[in-house]
């Protein structure tokens, strides 16, 4: 079954007690336990009913695979209240309403998915927009489901509250009441890291603020905001970005670095170059090479195929360089790339542009535990695609947009919006650093760009 992870038994019970805290199931209550996989829910439901000393409802597990379906069906076969159901939670028909919704769905990114299952999700579900996970369309599903007033438990990663795609479903969820947010430490479910949460969340309107959880273990109550926008979740305090000047606003591009598709055959030490290739070597930058504030010396050139313009020189304008890619294990290197269905052989597997990477700008690491911006005051780096350019639309805000974005107010509102990798690090991304708030004075209302034509290029 695609995306199933055990759920550990003490996060099982957790977030039972959730569904049924200050509102206990009788006989006649239904709970639903979608993609219930060997039944470590079930179990842990049945676990709450003795405790308790509280009759045990109707329990509905619903499992695609046949293998962990006939397993719970064999494990709860002398508990009468409990039906399992072999059958594809997203595809089944005639869903019936439940008075508790409690699992750990699938988490499926896109890019684990057919064209088909992607074309059919995003014709059912609201909330297969972008680069949407499985989980979210679970969320969707089982909130239609809910009787009014009715409680829903998951466990799911916590990127919900603050990516693109998943802004469908924080509508969705706006329109609900949320009890708790329980941020759980990162490797709850190892060895993945997963930056999970549970979310409580009941069929009602929001009357309440919702108390938050953090891994520190620190706990507040907030408002969330009631609509689609990103839901900053790691804050010290739950803050609402206001209207104002973005990050995006001062400048002419942000975007990751040259994607060659092929390093290894462009990217080499200055000191290994022959002379007769220096005049297509610029300085290169990766991300690795970043780790404060200043630049750090530049010891790697990157070869480049294209002119100042950022236009692909021809096969006979090459000259000493054609002959470098042209040698045979070189050659066959650049052939092997996908690019070169749609591009001459020796093109860059993404078309750099030039004119804007060879400005003024700020550079920033992809990935990290803690975003540093670095000045390329000389605009003379081409950085590699680990690397993200910033170039502003006022050179003579440089470096006062280097202080703002290396100050602890612009690293934190990162911290709650940026995506998580493994280990607490980062994952900045264009989309993200572009909605950055910034002070007004850095913005792009005063004066005029340094470059009109430059302005008017996609960022």
């Amino acid at each position: 079954m695609k995306g199933f992870v055990p759920t550990p038994e003490s996060v099982v019970d957790l977030m039972v007690e959730r569904l049924f805290a200050g509102r206990e199931p009788t006989a006649a209550s239904s709970v639903l336990d979608p993609g219930c996989g060997r039944g470590e829910f079930i179990a842990g439901i049945l676990r709450w009913c003795r405790h308790h000393r509280q009759v045990v409802p109707r329990i509905v597990g619903v499992e695609s695979d046949p293998r962990h379906a006939m397993h719970s069906a064999g494990r709860f076969a002398q508990v009468p209240q409990v039906e399992i159901r072999q059958e594809d939670y997203l595809r089944a028909t005639g869903l019936e309403l439940h008075d508790y919704i409690v699992g750990n769905p699938p988490y499926v990114p896109i890019t684990g998915l057919s064209v088909e299952e992607r074309q059919f999700y995003r014709g059912l579900f609201e909330t297969a927009t972008g680069r949407f996970d499985l989980y979210q369309l679970f969320f969707e599903r089982a909130l239609s489901q809910l009787r009014p007033g009715g409680r829903l438990v998951f466990v799911t990663p916590e990127k919900y509250l603050y990516t693109e795609s998943a802004s469908e479903l924080r509508r969705l969820l706006s329109g609900h009441h949320i009890h708790e947010l329980h941020f759980l430490p990162e490797r709850t479910f190892e060895p993945l890291v997963t930056y999970p949460l549970v979310t409580t969340v009941s069929a009602r309107q929001p009357d309440e603020p919702t108390r938050i959880i953090r891994r520190d273990g620190r706990q507040s109550s907030v408002t969330l905001p009631a609509a689609a926008s990103s839901w900053q979740g790691r804050l010290g305090e739950w803050r609402v970005t206001r209207d104002g000047s973005t990050l995006a606003d001062a400048c002419l591009r942000i975007s990751c670095g040259v994607a060659t598709g092929a390093d290894d055959v462009f990217v080499h030490k200055v000191r290994d170059l022959p002379a007769d290739l220096l005049p297509f070597a610029h300085p290169t930058i990766a991300g690795r090479d970043i780790s404060g504030t200043s630049l750090p010396s530049l010891t790697s050139s990157i070869l480049v195929p294209y002119d100042q313009r950022g236009a692909l020189l021809s096969e006979a304008e090459l000259g000493a360089l054609g002959d470098f890619l042209r040698h045979g294990p070189r050659r066959s290197r650049l052939l092997a790339r996908t690019c070169v269905s749609r591009k001459p052989w020796y093109a860059f597997h993404e078309t750099p542009p030039l004119p804007l990477l060879r400005r003024p700008k700020l550079l920033c690491k992809d990935i990290t535990r803690r975003p540093w911006f670095v000045i390329d005051d000389a605009g003379d780096v081409v950085p590699r695609h680990s690397v993200y350019y910033l170039v502003p639309l006022h050179a003579d805000r440089l470096q006062a947009l280097a202080e703002y974005l290396n100050s602890d107010a612009s690293r934190d509102w990162l911290e709650a919006h940026c995506q998580r990798a493994a280990n607490g690090f980062l994952r900045l991304q264009s989309q993200v650093l572009k909605r950055l708030p910034i002070p007004e004075e850095l913005g792009g209302a005063i004066g005029a760009p340094v470059d009109a034509q430059l302005a008017l290029q996609p960022g």
